[in-house]
């Protein structure tokens, strides 16, 4: 029998590996990413990909069961975070949830994020 302590290191293990991977991928076609440190409380997400224009996207990946709402509201906490680190404006720093997809390559993944983000609503009523 394992233990949650077992569990816990295994699912920690596919994370990384995940994370890995799509950095990677994302890579391979040119994208300029680079893997984000853990920073306890104030975690600003798993990747971050520097866009041209001084914007930036941070990706928080998830390799479980897809719980779109927690994911969401985790990545927009993260966002946050990192823009505040690095005195941004938040308007300069988007976000997204990249979520494996069980037998699927790093291509098949789902993205995840809002319609207000999607189409760049925030802060207009």
């Amino acid at each position: 029998m394992t233990s949650i302590s077992d569990r816990n290191r295994a699912n920690k293990r596919k994370g990384a590996s995940w994370e890995t991977e799509l950095l990677a991928g994302l890579r391979s076609v040119g994208e300029d990413a680079e893997r984000l440190r853990l920073t306890g409380a104030e975690d600003e997400g798993d990747l971050v990909i520097r866009e041209t224009g001084g914007t930036y996207l941070v990706i928080e990946a998830k390799n479980a069961a897809l719980t779109p709402g927690p994911f969401l509201d985790e990545a927009e906490v993260e966002r946050l975070n990192f823009a505040r680190h690095r005195d941004l404006d938040p308007f300069d720093v988007d976000s997204i949830v990249i979520v494996k997809r069980r037998g699927k390559n790093w291509r098949k993944a789902f993205v995840l994020t809002t319609v207000e983000d999607y189409f760049d609503l925030r802060g207009v009523e």
